[in-house]
């Protein structure tokens, strides 16, 4: 057996992607896979994920009960980590088990599809390029008492964007968004953003999952500043795309794009 063959299947470079990605994802849906894996059909996506999961690469569970339509989700094995040189960092859940109601699932897959859209819809955008992603399974800064969902840094004509993610299911208490207002301002004016990110500036995208939420939170942020912060619902990322002017800030209700020079 080859170095591209596995228990007698021919491991394409597209599987390579897509497991190298879910050691960053964690966990996919078959919808994540055929952005990632630019899957062309369902069907082929189907196939290969099955294909995939029979030999060991990845491991396969849903999500809701069979009666509800449970929805099959796919994680990184050790085999699979360990033929693309990757930390293991799939869920630990059983083969084909059955998960009724996962909080960190739900939140996990909002968090992919804000990372998919940042580096897979660019690809047509001239001077766009996805720069680089980092999750925090840690505080990013010592002493800092925020763990934000994600970091990103995208490359533009006019220089890097460099944001924090925070993606709000409905689920936290405005309490913790005073929080966590706090702990970004706080990391924007002692310096501790520049030294630990090499980036002058950052913002925070805060993609809610409905306008009324998006407003609640705005309505927290914008009593302690006008900075940093944007808001975006998934509905309208997935309508018109992230780097549309789908982006509100939290004074101003004029949509706004990510990138200016983008029409």
């Amino acid at each position: 057996m080859n170095g591209n063959e596995h228990q007698g299947m021919v491991i394409q470079e597209r599987d390579r992607h897509l497991l190298r990605e879910l050691a960053v994802m964690r966990v996919i849906d078959r919808e994540q896979a055929k952005t990632v894996a630019a899957f062309g059909s369902t069907t082929r996506a189907n196939a290969r994920l099955l294909a995939l999961t029979r030999v060991g690469l990845l491991r396969r569970f849903f999500l809701g009960t069979m009666a509800g339509g449970a929805k099959a989700l796919y994680t990184l094995s050790l085999k699979g980590a360990r033929l693309v040189g990757v930390p293991e960092s799939g869920l630990r859940r059983r083969q084909d088990e059955a998960v009724v109601a996962d909080f960190f699932i739900h939140h996990q897959l909002a968090i992919n599809e804000v990372y998919c859209s940042l580096k897979y819809a660019n690809r047509a955008l001239a001077g766009i390029r996805f720069q680089g992603w980092m999750g925090f399974p840690k505080r990013p800064v010592s002493g800092l008492r925020l763990i934000p969902d994600g970091y990103v840094e995208i490359e533009t004509p006019s220089g890097i964007i460099a944001a924090f993610i925070e993606v709000d299911l409905g689920h936290e208490r405005l309490r913790v968004w005073q929080d966590k207002v706090r702990n970004y301002l706080d990391l924007a004016v002692t310096g501790n953003f520049e030294r630990e990110f090499k980036q002058r500036h950052f913002r925070v995208l805060v993609v809610a999952d409905s306008e009324r939420r998006v407003d609640t939170i705005r309505d927290v942020v914008r009593l302690a500043t006008d900075k940093l912060f944007w808001f975006a619902t998934f509905e309208s990322i997935r309508c018109h795309g992230i780097f549309a002017p789908i982006w509100r800030r939290p004074k101003t209700d004029e949509p706004q794009s990510l990138i200016r020079e983008i029409p």
